[in-house]
C-alpha cells in the first residue's frame, strides 16, 4: 500500500517526500485557483522515472458540471490540459472535484454535463490519464457530496471508466458515516483508486472543509485507520504540513 502526502514544494516534490517518507506524492501543475495551462513541470522526467507514485490534483476552478457555458467550457478544457500534464509527470491519475450547480438549478442538469463530458472524451480516444473524481464537503446542489447524488451521477458515467478518489474529511463532513464508507462507495462506484485520508476540524455533517492532522480533529483516528485497510488503495493526507510525517508514520503502523 502506497501512503504519501500532498506536497507544497512545486519544484521539488520527490525532495519533500523523501523528508515526511512519502511513497506517493500528490501535486498540483499550476495555480489551483487559476485557469492558465499549466506549464511543463521543471522535474517531469524525474518524477515520471521514480519509484514514487505520483497523482495530480485538478484546479479547484473547475466545475464540469456547471450550467454556465461561461465555467462549463473552461473547465473541460483546464481538465484536459492538467490530463495531459499529469501524464508527462507520470502520474497515476488526476484528481477533478465532482462541482455543482446553483441553488435555483437542477443537479441533474450537473450530471449530464459530466456525462456529456466524459462520454465525448471517450470517443475522441479517452483521458491521458484516468480522471479520478473526488466526493466534495458542502453545497446543497453539489452533484458528488452525499452518496445519494453520487450513485445518481455514476449512473451516468461509470460505464466510461471513470475513477474515484474518496476523501474522509468531505465524507464527514457532508453527513456520511464513516464506518461503512468504503463498503457504500464501492457498492455505488465499483472502485477506490485513491484515498485522500483527512482528519477534520468540524463536526459531523458540517458542510465544511478544513483538515486537520489524525491525532487533532473531530474524526477518531482508528477510524481512519479502519477506512485506509478497507479501502485498498493508495493514500495521500492533505493535512497540515508539520504533521504529515506523523500521520504517514501513523497509517504505516495501523492501517495494515
Amino acid at each position: 500500500m502506497q501512503i504519501g502526502a500532498h506536497v507544497r514544494d512545486a519544484e521539488d516534490p520527490l525532495a519533500e517526500a523523501a523528508e515526511v517518507g512519502a511513497d506517493v506524492v500528490q501535486i498540483f501543475l499550476s495555480d489551483p485557483q487559476g485557469w492558465k495551462k499549466p506549464p511543463p513541470h521543471p522535474r517531469a522526467a524525474e518524477l515520471a522515472a521514480s519509484d514514487v507514485g505520483v497523482v495530480v490534483h485538478a484546479p479547484y476552478l473547475a466545475n464540469v458540471a456547471s450550467a454556465n457555458n461561461k465555467i462549463r467550457i473552461p473547465s473541460r478544457k483546464i481538465v484536459q490540459q492538467h490530463a495531459a500534464g499529469a501524464k508527462e509527470v507520470g502520474a497515476f491519475g488526476l484528481v477533478v472535484h465532482g462541482g455543482h450547480v446553483t441553488r435555483d438549478e437542477d443537479p441533474a442538469v450537473g450530471i449530464d454535463n459530466w456525462r456529456k463530458f466524459v462520454e465525448r472524451q471517450s470517443g475522441e480516444g479517452g483521458f491521458d490519464v484516468p480522471i479520478l473524481l473526488e466526493n466534495t464537503a458542502g453545497g446543497d446542489n453539489a452533484v458528488a457530496r452525499r452518496f445519494d447524488m453520487l450513485g445518481r451521477l455514476w449512473d451516468a458515467i461509470g460505464e466510461f471508466d471513470v475513477g474515484f478518489c474518496l476523501d474522509t474529511c468531505h465524507a464527514f463532513c457532508s453527513g456520511e458515516e464513516l464506518t461503512d464508507v468504503v463498503d457504500r462507495a464501492k457498492a455505488i462506484t465499483g472502485r477506490i483508486d485513491l484515498v485522500h485520508l483527512n482528519n477534520s476540524r468540524d463536526e459531523f455533517d458540517s458542510a465544511r472543509d478544513r483538515h486537520a492532522n489524525i491525532d487533532s480533529g473531530t474524526i477518531e483516528p482508528e477510524v481512519l485507520a479502519a477506512v485506509v485497510a478497507a479501502a485498498g488503495a493508495p493514500v495521500v493526507v492533505e493535512t497540515p504540513a508539520e504533521g504529515q510525517a506523523q500521520d504517514i508514520r501513523y497509517l504505516r503502523e495501523n492501517a495494515s
